[in-house]
């Protein structure tokens, strides 16, 4: 893999260049020392990924991703000296299409660089995501039965988002009253160390309350849940929130796919779906089972997407009941969650 550096430090671009020259199968394209120059590289010579540091001179990291992503769109993961005292642009980087973010190789004790197996790690997953996924089959859920319970189960809103999901998010909850009447789920591909600033952020952008997702955690109305570790959020038989380390191999962490699967075998109730921007198939094949099930399902339009490759997968697998732009699914939320749509399922039985 071909992978740029982007850093005005020395001392870190001499520590990415150690780890990524010592990988077998990476080597360095070029170095940039600030945004604009980067911009400008790019354009010149698109490499497979570009190690974007956020404070620059000149263009910063969040200024330079919206760039690139604009005129030489490529594959960008955020390297900052703090992920979390960088929290509000980390998130910035990533709705404009970063990613993912982690803290840039340091030198250490004997010149031993130290954080280089996590930048490493992070890079063994993008390569994932940037190849073809082979066509898989597609599960298909049985259909909740409607004798099933109900009763003191709030409606439920379930978004799966990637790559740009962050500002896609903020948009659609900062639409949504305070008290729309409805749960609401998210699961964001981001590392479970910015999902507490994740967390943070949306509540800082919207009128509801944001809070991490936890083990045995039931779902309350009014209220949104993000799911916060690297293991995958699901929802159990006891209609409750849980994390499983499984698929262990899966690239995409935490899953849409596991969730949105989970919510179809025992969530009793045919609610609504999103699959929102972001790189790669992960939701896919789940949006395709909760239609199965009855559940109004929704993908993100393509001109609205900073990277159409979830939707897309969905649109490909007829997944989706409506393809529509954020304002418009935020539209739809608030109309599902306050008087309710009638979904397929229910169409049908007229």
């Amino acid at each position: 893999m071909r992978i740029a550096i982007v850093n005005d430090l020395m001392m870190a671009v001499e520590a990415l260049r150690r780890v990524i020259n010592a990988a077998p199968g990476h080597e360095v394209a070029w170095i940039a020392l600030n945004g604009r120059e980067a911009v400008e590289k790019c354009r010149v010579d698109r490499p497979d990924l570009i190690l974007m540091d956020l404070i620059m001179p000149v263009m910063d990291g969040v200024e330079a991703t919206a760039e690139i992503m604009r005129s030489s769109p490529c594959s960008i993961l955020v390297v900052t000296a703090t992920v979390e005292g960088n929290a509000a642009k980390v998130f910035e980087a990533m709705g404009h299409g970063a990613l993912d973010a982690v803290c840039t190789p340091n030198f250490g004790a004997g010149n031993k660089i130290s954080g280089g197996d996590e930048l490493l790690k992070k890079i063994s997953t993008i390569s994932k995501f940037m190849g073809k996924a082979p066509v898989e089959k597609i599960p298909v859920a049985a259909q909740a039965p409607p004798s099933r319970d109900t009763s003191g189960l709030p409606p439920l809103i379930a978004i799966g988002s990637s790559t740009g999901g962050p500002r896609v998010l903020a948009d659609i909850l900062s639409f949504l009253p305070a008290r729309p009447g409805a749960a609401i789920v998210i699961v964001q591909h981001v590392d479970s160390q910015f999902a507490g600033g994740l967390t943070h952020w949306l509540d800082s952008q919207c009128n509801l309350p944001v809070q991490l997702a936890l083990e045995n955690m039931p779902l309350a109305k009014d209220t949104v849940y993000v799911a916060g570790t690297n293991d995958h959020l699901v929802l159990g038989s006891d209609r409750c929130l849980h994390y499983t380390p499984e698929p262990r191999d899966y690239p995409y962490r935490p899953s849409v796919d596991e969730f949105f699967a989970s919510l179809a075998r025992y969530w009793p109730r045919r609610d609504m779906a999103v699959l929102l921007t972001g790189m790669g198939r992960d939701g896919a094949r789940g949006l395709l089972s909760l239609r199965r099930s009855g559940w109004h399902t929704i993908a993100q339009s393509e001109a609205s997407c900073i990277i159409y490759g979830m939707p897309r997968a969905a649109a490909e697998l007829d997944a989706a009941v409506e393809i529509l732009p954020p304002a418009d699914i935020a539209e739809v939320m608030l109309k599902f969650a306050t008087r309710g749509i009638t979904t397929e399922a229910q169409r049908a039985q007229r």
